[in-house]
């Protein structure tokens, strides 16, 4: 149990939620309306797509590298995919735009991990410079556009609640949006990979010392380079979450997320 006690007051966590406890109580106590069921839920719903981000956010770091391009890539990925699937009329199931999505979010992210596995220059000047080249496609070589009506399934699955929240003193409601499984099931992914897989304990490595994580066996350059596939995955994810909640396309809604996110 000592020893125990000692590892948990040396952890970094311990005090990050030591404030955050704290910050949440003086905002229960202002407010009265914190800890309400409805608010719990409301947190929650709005966690998922930055959560999203986060996970992708926190593996790039875990490596060593900082990314900055995820919101540029989702937003490309995501309006591509919106813009084919209305053009042509299309009025599928929902997993046909997530796997679309999905698809062009590895390409975009495979774009990121050619460079930043072959060049020796920082991550942080890599993902500005791809940052900027999605953003230019989308917007400048496709003139992208708001796109007010999106596939019928997207915007229900956007809608569509595992179950309601209310609180009895104010009757506010708050409905949990199924795309929290989503979140629950990318951190459980993560969680997993980080944790008793090869390539995760690679991805820790080659933060510590990718010099010495190459010496001893660790293949930095497929790493870094299926690192930023998954990061891409992860990011498509988050911005087709984001456009169905919305129930529309902004090509520009995710674009400034980086710094908030990474912090």
């Amino acid at each position: 149990m000592p020893r125990l006690i000692t590892k948990v007051l040396h952890a970094n966590e311990f005090w990050v939620f030591l404030v955050i406890a704290a910050l949440s109580l003086v905002i229960q106590a202002r407010s009265g309306q914190f800890f309400t069921a409805n608010n719990l839920v409301d947190l929650a719903g709005a966690m998922v797509v930055p959560g999203l981000f986060a996970v992708a956010a926190h593996l790039v770091l875990v490596s060593g590298g900082i990314d900055v391009s995820f919101p540029a890539l989702a937003s490309l990925a995501v309006y591509v995919t919106t813009r084919v699937l209305v053009d042509n009329g299309w009025n599928g199931p929902v997993i046909v735009p997530f796997l679309i999505a999905a698809g062009l979010g590895a390409l975009l992210g495979a774009f990121n991990g050619l460079f930043t596995s072959r060049l020796t220059v920082p991550t942080l000047i890599i993902t500005l410079g791809t940052a900027n080249v999605f953003n230019g496609v989308m917007q400048g070589a496709l003139k992208s556009v708001q796109i007010n009506t999106i596939p019928a399934s997207m915007r229900a699955f956007g809608s569509s609640s595992l179950f309601v929240a209310r609180n009895e003193s104010s009757g506010l409601q708050s409905s949990m949006p199924v795309s929290f499984l989503i979140l629950v099931a990318v951190v459980a992914v993560a969680f997993i990979v980080t944790r008793y897989t090869m390539f995760g304990r690679s991805l820790y490595a080659i933060g510590g010392d990718e010099s010495a994580a190459a010496r001893v066996g660790f293949k930095v350059r497929a790493t870094k380079f299926w690192l930023y596939v998954i990061v891409g995955i992860i990011a498509a994810l988050a911005g087709m979450v984001r456009t169905c909640a919305m129930g529309q396309m902004h090509p520009t809604n995710l674009l400034g997320m980086e710094m908030m996110v990474i912090a």
